[in-house]
């Protein structure tokens, strides 16, 4: 999944995103909030020229390439030096970029047509050979990023990451500006989830697949379509981009962009000196930059949510299938019992400064086929409703220690997971903990503290055994389809959750049928009401997307899939 082009990534982050991703807090707001917002009026024109510098408070790992990243940072400075296929405007639609398109009558081919004239950072000229290459990439039996699930739709790509074929059958270059691209079956959302990152195929010349994303290449000395292009990193610091002249929507206003890592208790000094102009900030900043004469605080309604996995299984990487082998959540009463038990009302007060909203379902609001809240269980704070639950499927306490033992009666205790960050990060881990503990489920930290974000993703993709149940946040893209998240064999599926009835409503929320949106809504409204009753992750709440732009910063486009639309257009004013 996507974030303008991510959140798929992000999420990545998906991120990591990526991913946390996508991966640290995602967020969200109110429809008009999707619209470009009205900046204060300056007595100064805007100039061309001046660095902006945008803060983060999490290191990026340094991987310039969308193909191998994971982190939600490398995909904002991503954001500023490539572009791609198509880019998703403020209904949340994909719409053209780099290519134009045209759909064949039986919905199975594609044949894109490349912008002329598109100088990769380097001077070379885009073609599709450098698309082609990225797809080829991505099926690669050698490739050994997490996109695969980007291509693996194309006719013949499976073949080839089976080592059967050497190319993939569906892909016809007709020439340097035009390819047709066939699908293996008919699918709603075929190009949205078509990988969309042309990969600089001279650039990695000589590299074998199996080293590409360790290359010097990938994380030294990056070559993109963006308006900026990296001049500078400093690890753990910052990275300085400079402004590309020969970019093909016409010379950015401003000569570069630093990002810089920023400790977020010390955001406010920062933008009152300065330091920063743009950040993604935390709701606990939002107070103290409020009162900033210099800074404005922007908050929109996005395509993320916050939510707890359960660990159902484990993924078998030669097969890249989910395996549902953990029996410890089995029992739906319990995973609901879980929910019964979190305040999440009072976790958003506390610790979320009131930017969130309650959510039921992994269906963000802003999204068309969002269910009504009529239509699914609320799960209210209600601990006596959760220890009825827990008491009817076999969890009772019969030793007298104040926890429950399993149906079994052998000991039951949960190892809950949470990443490192701000304080807040170890209290809303620590209230969690509490409430399950409350209702008599023996609950600790895993590792007995919270764990490095970088590690933390790392571990969830290796299904560490530590983390039973462990806190993520999904910024989710565009396109609305679930499936890269929830899908059975999903490699984002974090908690190996296997369910057939899952599987059938994913499948038919993009059959042919699906062209028909009425139809597809209700598919995905059912699909939702599943989840909502069977539970396989805990819903918490969506957040807002928030902001802090320093005053001098122009041209801002903030919708609900990031900040970053057309930034050669950022000026300052003085």
């Amino acid at each position: 999944m996507k974030k303008s082009s991510l959140w798929a990534f992000m999420l990545m982050l998906v991120m990591a995103l990526f991913l946390a991703a996508c991966n640290g807090d995602s967020t969200t707001t109110e429809k008009e909030g999707e619209k470009e917002k009205d900046t204060p009026a300056s007595t100064t024109e805007s100039k061309e020229g001046g660095i902006v510098t945008f803060g983060t408070d999490q290191a990026p790992e340094g991987v310039f390439e969308p193909a191998y990243a994971g982190s939600i940072v490398d995909s904002y400075i991503q954001e500023f030096i490539r572009d791609e296929i198509y880019q998703v405007n403020d209904d949340l639609e994909y719409v053209p970029e780099l290519a134009t398109w045209e759909i064949s009558d039986d919905k199975l081919t594609y044949t894109f047509n490349l912008e002329k004239g598109v100088k990769w950072h380097n001077g070379e000229e885009l073609t599709v050979d450098d698309w082609v290459f990225a797809l080829e990439t991505l099926a690669d039996p050698a490739y050994d990023g997490e996109r695969y699930n980007y291509v693996e739709n194309v006719k013949g790509a499976k073949a080839k990451k089976e080592g059967k074929a050497d190319s993939i059958e569906g892909i016809e270059v007709v020439d340097p500006y035009t390819v047709k691209i066939t699908f293996e079956a008919v699918k709603i959302n075929n190009l949205e989830n078509l990988w969309s990152h042309p990969m600089p195929k001279k650039h990695y010349e000589g590299i074998a697949i199996k080293d590409l994303g360790e290359s010097k290449q990938v994380r030294e000395t990056p070559v993109g379509l963006g308006a900026f292009k990296v001049k500078k990193v400093v690890d753990g610091e910052y990275s300085e981009l400079e402004r590309f002249d020969d970019y093909w929507k016409g010379k950015p206003t401003l000569d570069g962009v630093i990002v810089k890592v920023i400790d977020p208790s010390l955001a406010a000094g920062a933008f009152q000196n300065g330091e920063i102009d743009i950040m993604s900030i935390r709701p606990q900043s939002v107070k103290e930059l409020s009162a900033l004469d210099n800074v404005r605080i922007e908050e929109t309604k996005g395509v993320g949510y916050s939510y707890i996995g359960l660990r159902f299984g484990h993924r078998d990487k030669a097969t890249l299938t989910n395996v549902a082998d953990f029996d410890k959540f089995k029992s739906k009463e319990l995973r609901q019992a879980l929910l019964y038990a979190i305040n999440r009302p009072a976790m958003i007060d506390a610790f979320l400064e009131g930017k969130a909203e309650v959510a039921n379902t992994v269906i963000p609001s802003t999204f068309w086929i969002a269910a009504e809240e009529s239509e699914l269980n609320q799960y209210e704070f209600n601990q006596d409703k959760a220890k009825e639950l827990l008491k009817s499927a076999g969890y009772v306490d019969k030793d007298g220690d104040g926890f429950v033992e399993d149906p079994k009666g052998k000991p039951f205790k949960i190892s809950f997971g949470h990443y490192a960050g701000p304080a807040a990060f170890e209290g809303r881990s620590q209230a969690i903990i509490q409430a399950w503990n409350d209702i008599g489920v023996k609950t600790e930290l895993a590792t007995g503290t919270l764990i490095e974000f970088n590690l933390y993703n790392e571990m969830k993709n290796n299904d560490d055994a530590v983390l039973e149940a462990f806190f993520g946040s999904w910024s989710t893209g565009a396109d609305p389809d679930p499936s890269g998240l929830w899908a059975n064999n999903a490699e984002w599926n974090f908690g190996r959750w296997v369910d057939a009835e899952n599987q059938k409503l994913l499948d038919e929320g993009l059959s042919e049928a699906a062209f028909d949106t009425d139809y597809r809504k209700n598919v995905y409204v059912e699909w939702q009401k599943h989840i909502n009753e069977e539970l396989p992750a805990i819903p918490l709440w969506e957040n807002l997307d928030l902001y802090g732009i320093n005053n001098r910063l122009q041209g801002v486009h903030i919708n609900a899939v990031g900040f970053q639309t057309d930034v050669y257009k950022w000026s300052v004013v003085e």
